[in-house]
């Protein structure tokens, strides 16, 4: 008998589901329409440091198969360096590897003012690289954001945006489009 596939999502407030609570978070929602055991694990404010904190007190009782890693929005706002945050997703992928759970990327959603933006990009493609180096899989949670135009430019859709650094409901569901249980290899437990 297999184990059962338990996905903990380990983030900040655009895991948890800001403003609006867990219930119309992306986390929710796939658990809603795959039946996946998902375990919301995303806190308001949380930085990848704090959630590298975190790991061993909220993710190892899981006992998860998977976890999804989604932090840097929030490093990025308060200024941290690119090498310190990468430091911090390379270690959270390192202690679930250890613990043998399967860490899946998110890639984080886009800011609303361009500095920051250019910065959290850079953190995103990192985040790609490390996948392709690793072989983990990947969630484009960037690209709910994004629609491809007649002229095949991406254009943002802002009106998925609550303000410049969290979705409105709507992008909370176009979130959930992103996860692709099939394509990551989670298909829900058969009875």
């Amino acid at each position: 008998m297999s184990k059962q596939t338990v996905i903990a999502c380990l983030g900040d407030s655009l895991t948890w589901g800001f403003p609006y609570g867990t219930q119309y978070s992306w986390v929710n929602l796939v658990s809603q329409r795959t039946g996946l055991k998902m375990i919301n694990l995303g806190i308001n404010g949380n930085t990848t440091e704090d959630m590298l904190h975190r790991f061993p007190f909220q993710v190892l009782p899981a006992k998860p198969t998977h976890v999804v890693l989604m932090g840097g929005t929030n490093d990025i706002i308060m200024r941290e360096t690119f090498p310190r945050i990468t430091l911090n997703l390379q270690n959270l992928v390192e202690v679930a590897q250890k613990h043998k759970i399967i860490p899946i990327l998110g890639l984080p959603i886009p800011l609303g003012w361009k500095e920051a933006e250019v910065r959290l990009e850079r953190i995103r493609a990192w985040m790609r690289d490390l996948a392709c180096t690793q072989n983990l899989k990947v969630i484009d949670f960037n690209r709910a954001f994004f629609q491809v135009n007649s002229e095949g430019e991406w254009i943002p859709r802002w009106e998925l945006m609550l303000d410049g650094s969290h979705p409105a409901i709507e992008g909370y569901i176009a979130m959930a489009d992103q996860f692709d249980p099939a394509a990551l290899g989670l298909l829900p437990d058969q009875e």
